[in-house]
């Protein structure tokens, strides 16, 4: 949020501080400023020699001083034709010492020139011969000093000068024109020399989104007063309590609705003054009425909209307004300011009269009842032609008269509704912004009797008695217990309870001192300050702030240490990651919030964990499928590497009905490209394949210390929960096998199905993936194993045995194993073999045998346990030792 200095001084005495204090005070108390840009005043001195832009200093500055010697408030008083130049014109103007004769282009008084002596001089901002300003014609910001030259035969020396110039906007079309009030002659730093402070506002500061509330803050933190503005007016007519009336169908929604009625106004610009405040705030001027609400809801952070009441009062048949608020239906339509038409949902909430819809509630008014200026200036500007029956030439449509009469807007709306709105919408404005994060009904009144104020004041109108209050939603003001004890213990200073009392009073708390300490009750603009412990925090915080976190010392803490615990689940996953990137994958975190269209490319799932308010349709539900999240990355990532291998640990949720989901954790393991990376002496690496996969596996278990493990295919008829993980249809049926950790199944791996991979962009090469079930996996007892080395030396044998192709390799090893008893050490498959010379439906299975006795082996006792497992194959599974 940006804030001009000089509008902070309308509500705090700021004198001795520099510009520089001031934004240090606010960053202390959680305000941080991230920059502040010099409009006339003085720079600090690392930014003066010249330069319009620094980040030397603790803040970062930007900006231009103006020379109070060469840069003044002076008048025109006459506006001539230029001698040789149709587009120019020559100012007789007074700078309050002298006349001078300026050049100028400007088409702001071009309708000024031949006219002869003004009847009223017109005030402007008047650069002598020397002075330095931006460059109004270049792009950027571009430091230039004024010098004398001769342009269409007329010497030129001075300028009055654009907005651009002078470093308050971008607008450099037209000549700032001053208010009648300007004193000719005065510096112009001193007449409205300004800086601007650029505030971050955090959420938890949304209270202070305005310039009362950043006053209030400097007066916390200086000690100074704080002068809140005087709210009153003179009221003329019938009371608005007749004319109007208000019905609220959901008050969670609409907590408070309160209207104003001002009648007679004659719109026109705002004072110069207030435009260039709204200008320097980031806010564009529009016209006196609209001006009024924005500047009224940057003073007090209550946005307000204005309504045209003769719209209003024709639209109910000539009787008194009624103004309803509700929600919307589906389907519903508003055109709204901006010319949009806009579909409506029942999330939405409107401003109604009894024919329809006139406003999105805190977001965006409707085009129908907004206020109306049908000045020929304003219609040239929007490049309207109006024939001589009234009709408009072009899209925008227009009302014969001006808006005379206003109905003045001031509520409060649930800050959810109005975020979801606003998203919806598209419709970011400084109004959703506040009421997105909370305005308190409480500032309701205060902007519309604000708003009604400015308004009489700049158009004329006249205030009718009264305002329309419906407020059938009182927020309940928090109240919390404070000793000093509890700043003590909490804040590390000791202050006594009357201090406590003064720190919180300067921002607006009511305190009362009680035997124990004081009870604090919450200021009516705070909806942050919380009960019980949460609130005895929320205050403590406001003390700190207060005092100023600077002058807190630095102390070590006085309460004993919790207990250091373990976690073990976590520091066994961390193992687990340990293990996987040691195996040369690389670990990916993805959302947990997807879409059932992006899962559906995986697996259909019947039921999923909705979320309430999705920020994103693609993140409208809990996932189901790790694997599915993995692929997704390994998607995006296809491109950028010949090889991937991602993992991920987290959670899939399984929704129960009228509870939270359950939430299984899983591992997720994804691989794709060549085995080797290419190089001078690797030219064509084959692609990994499903022994690779298996291979990771292998060592990530040994890893873990499961011994008990074994490979099976997945048994497709396998009952749904047979196992920790059921039968993925995302798998090749022929490229797939379970994992087994003591006969349970706690995971299983292989192949992309290729109709899985066609919904994905993955290449050619094969994907391999993996799931497991860590909850299974994490409960399994690990084998911590002690072997002696022998003293006798090992006898190494390879057999090679024909058999059926339906024989399962692990079914012959552990033949091999329990025939050989202790004896056999080693058992492992190196070759598998299929051809004519083992026969058509047979194979050949070569395996490394290693003996290992606690004596020297012979080679007949080798030989003798060797015949011993030949004959056992053969009789288990008809195996042949093949020659």
């Amino acid at each position: 949020m940006k804030i001009p200095v000089s509008w902070l001084k309308d509500f705090i005495d700021l004198d001795g501080l520099s510009i520089e204090d001031i934004a240090r005070k606010l960053t202390l108390a959680g305000l941080e400023v991230d920059e502040i840009l010099y409009a006339g005043l003085p720079m600090p001195d690392h930014a003066a020699q010249g330069m319009h832009s620094s980040e030397k200093h603790e803040f970062k500055t930007s900006g231009i001083a103006w020379d109070k010697e060469k840069i003044v408030v002076a008048e025109i008083r006459e506006v001539s034709p230029h001698p040789n130049a149709d587009r120019l014109t020559l100012l007789d103007l007074y700078d309050g010492q002298q006349s001078q004769t300026v050049l100028t282009g400007a088409p702001n008084i071009f309708h000024l020139k031949g006219t002869g002596k003004l009847e009223k001089p017109i005030k402007v901002a008047y650069a002598k011969e020397g002075a330095t300003i931006y460059d109004g014609h270049a792009d950027g910001l571009v430091l230039t000093t004024l010098k004398r030259a001769k342009i269409r035969g007329v010497e030129s020396y001075s300028m009055v000068c654009s907005e651009k110039e002078l470093g308050i906007t971008d607008e450099h079309e037209g000549i700032i024109i001053l208010d009648d009030d300007a004193p000719v002659g005065m510096p112009l730093a001193d007449y409205m020399g300004d800086a601007v402070l650029d505030i971050s506002i955090l959420p938890n500061m949304a209270r202070n989104a305005n310039v009362i509330g950043i006053a209030r803050e400097l007066s916390a933190s200086t000690g100074r007063e704080l002068k809140k503005p005087d709210i009153k007016y003179k009221t003329e007519g019938d009371s608005v309590e007749g004319l109007v009336s208000i019905e609220i169908t959901n008050s969670e929604l609409n907590p408070r609705f309160v209207a104003g009625l001002i009648r007679n106004i004659e719109i026109k610009p705002s004072p110069y003054q207030i435009q260039r405040r709204l200008k320097l705030a980031g806010m564009r001027p529009i016209n006196n009425v609209v001006d009024a609400t924005n500047y009224a809801m940057l003073e007090f952070g209550e946005p307000l909209h204005a309504f045209d009441y003769d719209v209003l009062k024709e639209r109910a048949g000539g009787k008194a307004v009624k103004i309803i608020t509700r929600a919307a239906q589906d389907g519903e339509k508003l055109t709204t300011l901006d010319g949009v038409d806009r579909r409506l949902t029942s999330m939405n909430v409107l401003v109604c009269d009894e024919k329809g819809p006139l406003s999105i509630a805190g977001v965006m008014g409707g085009a129908e009842s907004e206020v109306y200026d049908a000045s020929k200036e304003v219609l040239d500007a929007k490049g309207i032609e109006v024939k001589s029956d009234e009709t408009p030439q072009g899209k925008i449509s227009i009302r014969s008269q001006s808006t005379a009469n206003i109905l003045l807007e001031g509520a409060a709306w649930n800050f959810i509704n109005i975020r979801r709105t606003a998203k919806q919408h598209n419709l970011p404005s400084e109004a959703s912004f506040r009421f997105s994060r909370g305005v308190h009904p409480a500032l309701a009144e205060a902007g519309v009797r604000r708003g009604l104020q400015l308004m009489a004041e700049w158009s004329g109108g006249k205030i009718a008695p009264g305002l329309v209050d419906e407020y059938p939603f009182k927020p309940k003001d928090s109240i919390v217990d404070v000793t000093p004890k509890d700043v003590k213990r909490l804040l590390g200073i000791d202050i006594a309870a009357e201090e406590i009392t003064a720190l919180l009073t300067r921002l607006e708390f009511k305190c009362e001192i009680t035997n124990d300490g004081l009870r604090v009750t919450a200021p009516p603009h705070r909806m942050d300050i919380g009960e019980g412990i949460v609130g005895l925090a929320d205050v403590l915080e406001e003390v700190a702030r207060s005092y100023g976190y600077d002058r807190i010392p630095e102390t070590l803490m006085a309460d004993s240490l919790p207990p250091q615990v373990g976690n073990p689940i976590n520091e066994w996953e961390e193992h687990l990651r340990d293990l996987l990137v040691a195996l040369g994958l690389q670990e990916v975190v993805t959302y947990r919030m997807t879409s059932i269209e992006n899962e559906s490319r995986i697996a259909q799932f019947d039921e999923y964990a909705r979320i309430a308010n999705p920020t994103a349709p693609e993140k409208s539900v809990l996932r189901r499928s790790l694997v599915a999240s993995v692929l997704d990355v390994l998607e995006k990532n296809i491109r950028l590497s010949e090889s991937l291998s991602f993992f991920e640990i987290g959670s899939v949720f399984e929704p129960v009905k009228n509870d939270l989901p359950n939430e299984p954790h899983k591992l997720a393991i994804a691989m794709t490209g060549r085995r080797d990376a290419t190089a001078w002496d690797i030219k064509d690496s084959p692609a990994v394949d499903f022994y690779d996969i298996k291979g990771h596996i292998e060592l990530l278990l040994s890893g873990l210390r499961f011994t008990n493990i074994s490979y099976s295919p997945i048994a497709l008829s396998r009952a749904a929960g047979s196992g920790a993980v059921e039968w993925p249809s995302y798998l090749h049926p022929g490229k797939a096998a379970e994992v087994k950790l003591n006969g349970q199944v706690v995971g299983v791996f292989g192949e992309l199905h290729p109709l899985v991979k066609e919904k994905y962009e993955l290449g050619d090469n094969p994907v391999l993936v993996a799931e497991f079930d860590l909850e299974f996996l994490r409960n399994a007892t690990p084998t911590y194993s002690i072997k002696p080395v022998s003293e006798f030396p090992p006898v190494y044998e390879d057999i090679a045995v024909i058999l059926d192709e339906s024989v399962p390799a692990d079914r012959v090893e552990a033949l091999i194993r329990q025939t050989g008893g202790k004896i056999v050490a080693d058992v492992r498959l190196f070759d598998v073999y299929r051809g004519d010379q083992v026969g058509a439906g047979k194979k050949s299975l070569a395996y490394s045998l290693t003996y290992q006795s606690d004596k020297t082996m012979t080679d007949a006792e080798a030989a003798a346990i060797r015949n011993k497992i030949v004959k056992r194959l053969e009789q288990e599974v008809g195996a042949k030792l093949r020659g």
